[in-house]
């Protein structure tokens, strides 16, 4: 896969993040100008300083005109974009992509998505005809098929298998219960999470992300000219992102054990970064944890772990808090919430706070100890079929 990339040549100058949740008192206007306020307030601007802006949703609104209405944005490039689930990462890959490229000096990323307002329990669907290849299936029975297949290719009984799958649920509920921003802020004991009524498959409720309302957002400019706006800003190291064939369902090879999606995408980043060992290397990583069994696919797809062994890994506690990766400290999209187009950017924002050592009770010792990259994890879509993004950013340039 060829990418160049723009190791080091933008910066995150400032971001900002709402609370996820049920939002019943304030629209996705509300949403917008809190987060942008936050954002502008960290990188120390005014809103007329701001060139161009990119907002990511996939249901909460058409056209710019869903950010500069309620920011009376004068006359500026505004464009709304979506990528699935993997939406507030695009319009940081874009905004980022915009003044590297020397057409902005000064770029704003930011997501939203009000959903607790639709009356849906899960995502709202689009209802559209497809070609018959896609199983009309929701999405909590489309991802309960990496569980039985990751037992049966590794040997994984079902007790075992749930054992690692209620741990990652736990874990998760665990970091969000330290996080003053998150839906649910709430430790839940395994057996709990263990015995909660199934939803598709093994798949229990505390097996699934809820939705939330929220928005995040990220001030970006050129890395030299970080240090204007802030002493600790974070210089982007690699933005991947890629589209597969959405072959998997016709595929009779395909076999439920992993997204190619987020192994190509890894690979291009790492590379981008210059990452050769990530477990060793990262300081952190926040993932799409949209299910349980798929947090425990992608430590082996990201390269944290080797096939067939994430499951002891998660036994092992080698992705908590004080493991030796943390993953998901936020709480993921588990606890944290998953309101679309901001989850991507809400996965920078606690990157923003931990290698700023700025997390409070969640901060993360190995930042301490000197390693200083942040990896974020978007995918968008189902296994056999998805876009996903996989971004590096750092608290040092490169040397």
């Amino acid at each position: 896969m060829a990418s160049n990339g723009i190791r080091d040549r933008v910066a995150i100058v400032g971001m900002g993040c709402t609370p996820f949740g049920e939002h019943w008192d304030k629209g996705v206007s509300d949403l917008l100008v809190d987060a942008t306020k936050e954002a502008l307030g960290s990188a120390g601007i005014e809103l007329p300083h701001v060139d161009a802006f990119w907002v990511g949703t996939l249901y909460s609104g058409q056209s710019g005109l869903t950010l500069s209405r309620p920011l009376k944005i004068d006359y500026k490039p505004v464009t709304r974009l979506e990528n699935y689930c993997a939406t507030g990462s695009e319009a940081f890959r874009n905004a980022c992509y915009a003044v590297a490229s020397g057409a902005y000096d000064v770029a704003m990323a930011i997501g939203v998505e009000k959903l607790k307002d639709s009356g849906f329990s899960g995502l709202p669907g689009s209802g559209s005809v497809g070609d018959g290849t896609r199983a009309p299936l929701t999405a909590p029975a489309t991802f309960s098929l990496l569980a039985p297949a990751y037992g049966k290719k590794y040997g994984v009984d079902d007790p075992t298998l749930k054992e690692a799958m209620t741990r990652i649920a736990w874990k998760n509920h665990k970091n969000g219960a330290l996080n003053p921003r998150a839906q649910f802020r709430k430790e839940v004991p395994k057996e709990t999470i263990a015995c909660s009524p199934l939803v598709a498959g093994p798949l229990g409720i505390f097996d699934c992300s809820g939705v939330s309302d929220g928005s995040a957002a990220a001030i970006i400019v050129r890395a030299e000219e970080a240090r204007r706006y802030t002493d600790k800003p974070l210089y982007v190291k690699a933005l991947s992102f890629v589209a597969g064939p959405a072959a998997g369902p016709m595929d009779p090879d395909y076999d439920y054990t992993t997204f190619p999606e987020v192994v190509a995408s890894a690979m291009d980043a790492y590379a981008q970064a210059g990452v050769k060992d990530p477990r060793a290397e990262l300081a952190m990583a926040e993932v799409h944890d949209c299910f349980t069994p798929t947090e425990l696919v992608l430590m082996e797809d990201l390269g944290f772990a080797a096939r067939g062994t994430a499951w002891k890994e998660v036994l092992a506690g080698t992705f908590d808090l004080d493991g030796e990766l943390a993953v998901n400290p936020d709480g993921g999209l588990k606890s944290f919430g998953h309101p679309i187009g901001a989850s991507g950017l809400r996965m920078l924002f606690e990157a923003w706070l931990q290698l700023r050592d700025e997390a409070g009770k969640r901060q993360i010792a190995s930042v301490a100890r000197g390693r200083t990259l942040a990896l974020t994890h978007n995918l968008g879509g189902a296994p056999g079929e998805c876009v996903s993004f996989v971004g590096i950013v750092g608290s040092e340039p490169s040397a």
